[in-house]
């Protein structure tokens, strides 16, 4: 089944969107020109994830003796993190930062016509 979020024009890079289907709220996102949607369920406790912010991936960057010498954000790499205990997830697959085993439910997204879509 194929339901409609709204217009591709209307979402600019950033934007989110939650929907509600048959009872399962969905976040749909506009990340790298692209959507990807994600059941707004966080797998540690079930937190609203998709109503969480998100932001470029901070890195250390360490000298040579491997202490701390700054940090930096890496844009490339924008994370959504649960508001109810900071759990991260790179925002544009759903895969949680700290554990490659963990993953949103994900949905897939179309478009047709200008017209974004979640398969649920």
């Amino acid at each position: 089944m194929k339901v409609h979020v709204g217009a591709a024009a209307e979402f600019e890079e950033g934007d989110r969107r939650i929907i509600d289907v048959k009872g399962r709220r969905i976040g749909v996102f506009r990340v790298d020109g692209r959507f990807a949607a994600y059941l707004n369920i966080c797998p540690h406790q079930g937190g609203p994830i998709c109503e969480g912010q998100y932001f470029p991936q901070v890195e250390a960057v360490l000298g040579a003796d491997g202490t701390l010498v700054t940090e930096r954000s890496n844009p490339d790499r924008p994370q959504l993190v649960c508001p109810w205990h900071g759990w991260e997830y790179d925002l544009r697959t759903g895969v949680m930062v700290a554990d490659e085993q963990i993953r949103l439910r994900t949905y897939e997204t179309v478009v047709e016509d200008g017209e974004v879509y979640v398969v649920a």
